[in-house]
């Protein structure tokens, strides 16, 4: 079993892969390790780059089209027979020096994930630092997981809590979230950051907005991922009671002869009432998939970390 497993999500980076094959191999001497570049759908040389440079530590997958960042994480993980995983930017931002750093941190500390810092980061202040900072912000403050660089790819971790991850979608953003859910002992640490040189950056602005969305799904996942029920039974309860409140009230004001089918009152009670009963079905059919999915995959609601037995 190899000891280290770096994976390089590509997409477009053809002037960076040799001098990041350099900087990888100068980094890791002394270390048994592999390096796995993922190919997110490049239309460039990137790939053609990679087979020139590759050697017996070398593993490359290609995708035949762009699925994103998260999916090409995941791939690579997959792949991975490392005892450690690391994972890092292929553009060159993230220095590779820092993965050893990480690994004694991780190894002599007891930890299950290092996380970088970007302490003193070279990127533009309005489009990518603003949106970085604001999206940190609100994942920590919602989330309770409090780490300080969410967007640092450069993360090192032990196999077990990188293959059961489970990242699909956009999700890598959230990485901490899903290995705290998982019960992952976390720290972070500065590491260096450099300016882009080659390519183009992926990002920009717009992924704040995705961040709310993504935030929902792991809010619901950190709090209700394995009782479904809970959300959407408190909630369809509550909507059921009010509206039957109210067209209990409006029954007994038809009862002394007033006119009701006018107010507004009415539509509400109606449709809380509705609202409720669906809610109350859909707690009901989550609950379903939940088990669902556990039972036909053979998988569990828990992680046991050991078992003793006494003697």
């Amino acid at each position: 079993m190899k000891k280290l497993s770096v994976v390089i999500p590509v997409m477009n980076e053809e002037e960076n892969i040799k001098p990041l094959f350099k900087a990888l191999r100068e980094a890791l001497k002394g270390i048994d390790y592999e390096l796995i570049f993922v190919d997110d759908g490049s239309t460039d040389n990137t790939v053609q780059k990679i087979k020139e440079e590759a050697d017996e530590k070398t593993k490359l997958i290609v995708f035949n089209r762009n699925f994103g960042q998260t999916t090409a994480m995941a791939a690579g993980i997959d792949e991975a027979e490392g005892e450690i995983i690391a994972t890092i930017d292929g553009d060159l931002q993230n220095d590779p020096r820092d993965i050893p750093i990480m690994m004694e941190k991780l190894e002599k500390e007891g930890w299950d994930v290092v996380a970088g810092i970007r302490a003193k980061r070279q990127d533009g202040f309005l489009l990518r630092k603003i949106p970085s900072k604001i999206a940190n912000w609100i994942i920590r403050k919602s989330t309770g997981v409090y780490i300080s660089d969410y967007g640092c790819t450069l993360k090192v971790f032990r196999k077990d809590v990188a293959k059961n991850l489970g990242l699909y979608g956009e999700l890598h953003r959230f990485i901490p979230v899903l290995a705290a859910l998982y019960g992952a002992k976390m720290t972070e640490m500065p590491v260096r950051h450099h300016p882009r040189i080659h390519g183009v950056s992926k990002y920009g602005i717009g992924r704040t907005f995705k961040v709310i969305s993504d935030l929902m799904l792991m809010l619901f996942f950190q709090k209700y991922g394995n009782k479904p029920m809970h959300l959407f039974g408190t909630l369809g309860f509550g909507m059921f009671g009010i509206g039957i409140l109210i067209d209990f009230y409006l029954f007994l004001l038809k009862l002394f002869g007033y006119d009701i089918g006018q107010r507004p009152l009415l539509i509400l009670g109606v449709m809380l009432t509705l609202g409720g009963i669906q809610l109350i079905t859909t707690g009901f059919l989550a609950e379903i998939m939940m088990r669902t999915y556990y039972e036909s995959q053979n998988k569990k609601p828990y992680v046991i970390k050991e078992k003793f037995i006494g003697h």
